[in-house]
């Protein structure tokens, strides 16, 4: 089990009344409650009588999400005169990106970086706000050469910004900086441009990379293999048989914690490898400190999740919500899982629209709800999720079964 290190935030965040769950909300405060120290991964039961549904312990929006959606929304309040930007999609959720464009905001490119809006059509006067991925000293040094103020409403995650602290002090100290993520996520991204200005760094996306990585390590491969198997992952000047000497992981906070401390703990099993255990100290850097709370905390209460005998899971989330596709990764190892942006992809009881997260693509699942007397569904979402969306699809389902519990009734029980 991955250690979790977790920062409590008496914040209360100001963000539109309908983000907040008459259902699931109640759920949640529920187990806070009786669970203030967070001990309790266990899923709640919401027992409709020919339905039960199984609620994550942890899920939905987190502490940097709602902190971007304040921002953004007070942004939009502060400036009706002036041009309002997002440089890129504020989360990963298309529910809450749509409601801001409603609104005015534009977006000046998507989370790949292909631009929408030309730099050159920027003015000073402007109001351009950084997602809660954070964004590139480069495109920071861009808005500043504008005149455009860059931190009056940056939303930069504080865990994003954990990391580059991090990376910081790792540079400083001649490691080498392996970041675990996604070269394309927009927060990868960022964090690899922090992470080059005071050392070099290199991106893994998975074991696989790593273990490639290791050999170059061990010194089995060449300089020509390390820069043609690494192109366009590795910081400029990078030169592999002198910077990997010394190595510390940082992640995309969105990705898999356990598969982040799997790759730490092997660079280390590495390193003690080629340089002796006693000496390991000056070629590894322990960097759990890293790993997202909020982010941990979803991924063990869906370890949870997998200990019940439900029927199917229906994960909710934004289709290129990287924290989303690892919950829906997880599920997929034991149950049918539907992966669905609203409640609208469940067109009704013998019909289901849900994203392949593997092939990138939509699918359609007929009779996904199976003829039982009593059907277990597990219910959860990712980060950027509204409850109010879960809620949708949680009642969405339930009108398929008839004589079901009251809503009001069964929220007493728990």
């Amino acid at each position: 089990m991955v250690r979790r290190y977790k920062t409590v935030y008496i914040k209360k965040f100001q963000i539109p009344s309908y983000y907040r769950s008459s259902i699931t909300g109640k759920v949640k405060e529920s187990r806070r409650l009786k669970d203030l120290r967070k001990q309790d991964f266990a899923p709640s039961v919401l027992d409709f009588g020919p339905v039960q549904f199984y609620i994550a312990r942890h899920f939905g929006f987190c502490y940097g999400v709602e902190n971007a959606i304040e921002i953004s929304y007070r942004a939009l309040e502060e400036n009706p005169d002036r041009c309002v930007f997002l440089l890129s999609q504020m989360i990963h959720n298309q529910e809450v990106n749509n409601d801001l464009e409603s609104r005015g905001i534009k977006f000046i490119m998507d989370t790949d970086g292909k631009q929408f809006i030309p730099w050159s059509a920027l003015k000073k006067e402007d109001i351009v706000i950084i997602p809660a991925f954070g964004t590139t000293i480069e495109i920071e040094e861009i808005l500043r050469e504008k005149g455009i103020e860059v931190q009056q409403y940056n939303t930069t995650c504080p865990f994003v910004e954990k990391v580059w602290n991090r990376s910081q002090k790792l540079g400083n100290e001649d490691y080498t900086v392996v970041i675990h993520g996604k070269p394309r996520h927009e927060e990868t991204r960022a964090t690899f441009s922090h992470s080059a200005q005071n050392g070099h760094c290199i991106i893994v996306s998975d074991m696989g990379e790593a273990r490639q990585l290791a050999e170059h390590i061990r010194g089995k491969k060449t300089k020509e293999e390390f820069y043609q198997e690494f192109e366009g992952k590795y910081s400029a000047g990078l030169d592999p048989e002198r910077d990997l000497q010394r190595v510390g992981v940082v992640n995309q906070t969105t990705m898999l914690a356990a598969e982040t401390q799997e790759i730490a703990d092997y660079f280390r099993s590495v390193m003690i490898e080629k340089h002796g255990r006693e000496d390991v100290v000056n070629h590894f850097a322990d960097t759990r400190d890293t790993l997202c709370y909020a982010t941990n905390d979803n991924q063990e209460a869906t370890y949870e999740l997998l200990k019940t005998d439900a029927d199917l899971a229906i994960v909710v989330g934004g289709y290129n919500s990287s924290n989303t596709s690892h919950i829906v990764e997880l599920c997929e190892q034991k149950f049918p899982t539907y992966f669905v942006n609203s409640e609208t992809e469940i067109k009704s009881k013998l019909e289901i629209h849900h994203f392949d997260y593997h092939r990138k693509e939509k699918k359609i699942t007929y009779d996904f709800l199976p003829e039982k007397k009593l059907v277990k569904i597990i219910l959860t979402s990712g980060a950027s999720c509204p409850d109010t969306v879960v809620d949708n699809v949680l009642l969405r389902t339930i009108a398929f079964f008839k004589s079901t519990n009251k809503l009001e009734d069964v929220l007493q029980l728990i």
